[in-house]
């Protein structure tokens, strides 16, 4: 990469929405184009700011004549605000500015956003992605894309930056949420699989640790265990892990791939099941904490209940 990079060709970029993952994208982009941040968390304007990222004082003021306009939000109802709200953003881009979407807010979200920009001259890219605030910082993420053509081309360079996979599902807006849908279903499960094994390993006396290692090993093995259960077991800890995705992510998630499957007319029992598992933990005032947490409400050292007397040749691995 240049040490000095040509942005004079480069489209202008808006990013609305600093968390976890919006604030390590807006530092990438910014080491090529010129990017313009806001949220509404003061702690995490300042963050960019810290990193460089050239923060607005106000979501408009982010957007004014922005080419393109990253949003990263959480829910629907957050888009809809961020765009079209009292303070929306939509009327403050450029003509012909088009909106990526990265987060992940259902496919039923979609066609009337869309068209609502449509009206305005304006185009939306639906890119959910996957990775993790560390990918993201490194251009190394997953996006799974859906626009149309002309719009696909036109963010190229900005998605490019951002993803090592970069995945063109189909040529509407709502594709890249259908297939995001399905992503997230095996990543819930997968975590609450995870928080599963690693709570049996220690209701059977078994080293958490060496029980880690041996299954990331073998052909149990996962990115989910590999990723969060290092933090399921700093679950046992008083402060628990540091939070990188909340754990009411994959209770929206969640609920977003049961309203899906449902709409489909198809049975996902195992994706239910893992759904009750994060809204359990939510019920016990985990929302806030790092999705890993959820491995609280099974392992029976985190429940303050009795941990049977391991037996056998199975008390370590």
């Amino acid at each position: 990469m240049p040490s000095n990079p040509d942005t004079s060709a480069r489209p202008v970029v808006a990013v609305l929405g600093l968390g976890a993952m919006g604030l390590p994208m807006a530092t990438r982009l910014a080491e090529i184009f010129a990017v313009h941040a806001f949220d509404l968390n003061e702690s995490r304007r300042r963050l960019a700011a810290d990193r460089g990222v050239s923060v607005a004082g106000t979501a408009r003021e982010a957007a004014a004549g922005a080419d393109v306009l990253l949003i990263a939000v959480r829910t629907e109802a957050q888009l809809v605000e961020a765009l079209f709200g009292e303070a929306g953003v939509a009327d403050a881009l450029a003509d012909g500015a088009v909106v990526i979407l990265t987060s992940t807010v259902g496919v039923k979200a979609i066609p009337a956003t869309a068209a609502r920009l449509l009206e305005r001259g304006l185009e939306l890219v639906d890119a959910p992605l996957s990775g993790g605030p560390a990918r993201a910082g490194a251009g190394d993420l997953l996006v799974v894309v859906g626009g149309r053509p002309g719009a696909r081309a036109a963010v190229d360079p900005v998605l490019s930056h951002l993803a090592s996979t970069l995945i063109v599902v189909g040529d509407a807006p709502g594709d890249g949420q259908a297939l995001k849908t399905v992503n997230q279903l095996l990543c819930g499960v997968h975590i609450a699989a995870a928080a599963e094994a690693l709570a049996l390993a220690d209701a059977l006396g078994l080293d958490r640790s060496a029980t880690l290692e041996a299954l990331g090993a073998g052909a149990a093995g996962s990115f989910m265990l590999s990723n969060r259960g290092p933090r399921m077991l700093e679950a046992y800890d008083e402060d628990g892990a540091e939070v990188l995705s909340r754990l009411d992510i994959f209770v929206k998630d969640l609920g977003i791939v049961g309203e899906a499957s449902r709409s489909a007319a198809l049975a996902t029992p195992v994706a239910m099941a893992a759904e009750q598992l994060f809204l359990l933990a939510q019920a016990q005032g985990l929302g806030a904490a790092d999705d890993s947490a959820v491995v609280r409400v099974v392992a029976p050292a985190l429940r303050n209940e009795p941990v049977p007397e391991a037996t056998g040749a199975h008390a370590s691995i």
